[in-house]
């Protein structure tokens, strides 16, 4: 059997019911794609998007976030998967690299709310599209991430699988699916190294790349299913050294889906450490800014690539700057939606903070990537005190995982503002308790909403 023909396998043949813990932690995840989703409703780009779609808006039995009007299965998927992915604020499945919600439950909550069908069905396959497209992102690293942006050639995985289970396909149909899906893998890792606003597209591409790679399997279309490890195929295009004797090990044991990282800040996930060890020092020993001389950060390879900007001029650059995140993280005590405003770039308090903390490369913390997102911090004051503090990992993470009072806490504050509290707590109520309502209850309380801007 090829590699797809086994997921394949595993699919069509998974229990009909999930666990009590794969259940909660798909709600988990659903809920904090809610607050992805609803966070990145009111942006510009979400509103040029949808403004880029109006011929293709209006009819159809699917919701899209910050519009009122109706959608086709394909539409909806790209646009929730690419909103979702906008205001950075989607969970991670650290050994990958890879932000699996906006691809994969865009896909299949689309799909699931044009079928008629309910929050159980959708968390099934949720749990199933976590399972397969994390198994291939963290065997494909650490070379894939060199160029490639996981969310956007994995994220085509996780939608094809998820949707594939959804339609109840048989092995060979899934298997089909996922080939499709393959071919259409992309996502250039540019995308995001300058101020552009593509990058939460690739989430929206995967997303419809793989809805549309399981209804054309469900027609018996099919694929080639040796795409994975073939001569000329995904591993071999993608990864200089792919693991694929790693990619079965333990399946169906221990699920991926409850070893995700939620963002507990809003920013870049390379940033986290550094902010988490920073905050950390200032708590522990008191510290007040203003006694700051310098602050050392020894970071792993993918920060400096990725989140070099300093004094940002846009939301955007804010969110892929570890300066300024760090230093919000040391002045505020928290990296949320405020510090990535325009109100608060250059800001004289946190650009002097700035000026002082400096970014190095760590050999230690790049030979740990992905599968351990460390910083080594030192902060010295001005009288000459050097405290300092290796951060092993970022609060969010599986081994030091948000309570679900604190994931409901994130939700409400994205949400709230938007939608409003009322229809917030509903949503919340309704995904984190054990009901299962049709999948077109969850998306009454946010599509009808046209949303405003935070202040």
């Amino acid at each position: 059997m090829t590699l797809l023909e086994q997921f394949g396998l595993f699919i069509a043949s998974y229990p009909e019911n999930l666990s009590p813990p794969d259940e909660h932690a798909a709600r988990r995840a659903l809920l904090d794609w809610q607050a992805a989703l609803i966070a990145g409703s009111d942006s510009a780009v979400a509103e040029k998007l949808i403004a880029s779609y109006a011929t293709d808006l209006g009819y159809g039995p699917c919701s899209v976030a910050g519009s009122s009007s109706a959608a086709g299965l394909r539409v909806a998927a790209y646009l929730n998967g690419t909103i979702s992915h906008i205001a950075e604020f989607d969970d991670i499945y650290r050994n990958g690299a890879y932000h699996p919600a906006a691809p994969t439950i865009s896909a299949v909550f689309s799909l699931a709310q044009a079928r008629g069908l309910s929050l159980s069905n959708l968390l099934r396959a949720i749990t199933l599209g976590y399972e397969v497209s994390t198994r291939i992102a963290e065997v494909i690293q650490p070379s894939h991430y060199q160029f490639y942006h996981t969310t956007g050639t994995v994220g085509v995985f996780g939608a094809a699988a998820a949707c594939a289970a959804l339609l109840q396909l048989d092995e060979k149909s899934c298997a089909h699916a996922l080939a499709t899906a393959a071919t259409f893998a992309s996502g250039l890792q540019q995308a995001f190294r300058s101020d552009a606003m593509t990058k939460p597209m690739h989430a929206g591409h995967a997303a419809e790349v793989g809805l549309h790679a399981a209804l054309t399997a469900a027609q018996g279309m099919t694929g080639a299913l040796d795409i994975l490890e073939g001569a000329a195929g995904f591993g071999a295009a993608m990864s200089s050294q792919p693991r694929w004797d790693e990619l079965f090990f333990e399946i169906g044991k221990t699920s991926r889906i409850t070893q995700m990282t939620f963002k507990n800040h809003g920013c870049c996930g390379h940033n986290f450490a550094a902010i988490d060890g920073a905050m950390y020092l200032i708590k522990q020993h008191a510290i007040d800014y203003q006694k700051i001389r310098r602050v050392r950060i020894g970071a792993y390879q993918a920060t400096l690539d990725v989140c070099a900007y300093r004094h940002p001029t846009s939301a955007f650059e804010a969110k892929f700057s570890l300066s300024h995140t760090v230093a919000c993280g040391i002045l505020y005590g928290a990296v949320r939606e405020k510090s990535v405003q325009v109100e608060r770039l250059g800001q004289e308090l946190i650009r002097s903070l700035e000026d002082r903390i400096e970014l190095v490369l760590d050999p230690q913390a790049t030979a740990l990537f992905p599968k351990v997102r460390s910083a080594k911090i030192a902060i010295e004051l001005l009288d000459g005190q050097v405290f300092e503090h290796h951060q092993l990992t970022r609060h969010g993470d599986p081994d030091d995982p948000l309570t679900d009072d604190e994931l409901l806490s994130k939700f409400l504050e994205l949400s709230a503002v938007r939608i409003g509290p009322d229809r917030s707590n509903q949503l919340a109520k309704i995904i984190m308790q054990h009901v299962n309502p049709l999948v077109s209850e969850l998306s009454s309380r946010w599509h009808l909403v046209k949303s405003s801007s935070v202040k």
